[in-house]
């Protein structure tokens, strides 16, 4: 079967599979233009409130196709800086998609694969999935934002030993340090993913695309910086359409305690 990125709509959530089976849903260039494509339908859909991205299979990714690599040898450098870029504008696509990602992780996620679950808003996992960068255990070095993500994400002497060694970290391991949301039995990441869903689904696409914004924002902001885009974003979000109802919603089933 060829590797192919699958659609499907679950509710409002649109759930994206990699599919590419006999190589452990290995990711090559198939995948970059369908999954920003599939982004941008995604963004542009009133019926879309969030995406899932999981793995075809028991597995969710062990990361670049090594054949494709070989073939990438063969040929000039320019061909390898083409295909990263496309990986990358995938990346970036999931990490300014106003809506929020989410990846069911089940088995491996090494590598690019990795790099791409650290992509998105929540990882939800098996606890039996393990998480590697074993690039360098290859002659190569990290790609797909890891190095970015892992950096910000865990403390800087476990991050040179997933980059530098290539050390697997289990799913619970990766959940008590903050980088796993939800940890759930092998084989139910993607049910688990879907009800994460039905909750953000829930919540007010607006105030999720703002609260995306300003944590993409913050990384890079001064105290003062960040204030002001929270206060623009705030303001413009008291006077949506259909936050007064929301207001009022929570007031009546609160009692109106001014203490949630």
């Amino acid at each position: 079967m060829p590797a192919a990125l699958l659609s499907t709509r679950h509710g409002a959530t649109m759930v994206l599979t990699l599919s590419h089976p006999e190589r452990h849903n290995a990711l090559g260039p198939e995948f970059w233009a369908a999954g920003v494509e599939a982004l941008s339908v995604a963004e542009s859909s009133a019926e879309v409130a969030s995406v899932v991205i999981a793995g075809a299979g028991a597995l969710f990714s062990v990361g670049h196709d090594l054949e494709q690599l070989l073939a990438s040898r063969r040929e000039p450098a320019s061909h390898q800086v083409a295909l990263t870029e496309g990986l990358h504008s995938w990346v970036e696509a999931i990490r300014s998609f106003p809506k929020p990602v989410v990846a069911a992780v089940e088995g491996a996620a090494s590598d690019a694969g990795f790099a791409l679950a650290l992509a998105c808003d929540f990882i939800v996992a098996g606890r039996s999935a393990q998480f590697a960068m074993a690039s360098g255990v290859l002659g190569l070095s990290p790609d797909g934002g890891a190095s970015w993500s892992l950096a910000r994400a865990l403390p800087r002497q476990l991050a040179s030993e997933m980059l530098m060694l290539g050390t697997r970290l289990g799913a619970e391991r990766l959940h008590t340090l903050g980088v796993v949301n939800r940890l759930c039995a092998p084989g139910a990441a993607l049910h688990e993913a879907l009800a994460l869903t039905e909750q953000l689904n829930a919540r007010a696409p607006h105030a999720l695309a703002s609260a995306k914004e300003l944590l993409a924002d913050a990384e890079a902001a001064t105290l003062p910086e960040q204030l002001a885009r929270e206060r623009d974003h705030f303001v413009a979000n008291l006077h949506h359409a259909s936050t007064g109802a929301a207001i009022a919603a929570f007031r009546q089933q609160r009692g109106a305690s001014p203490i949630a």
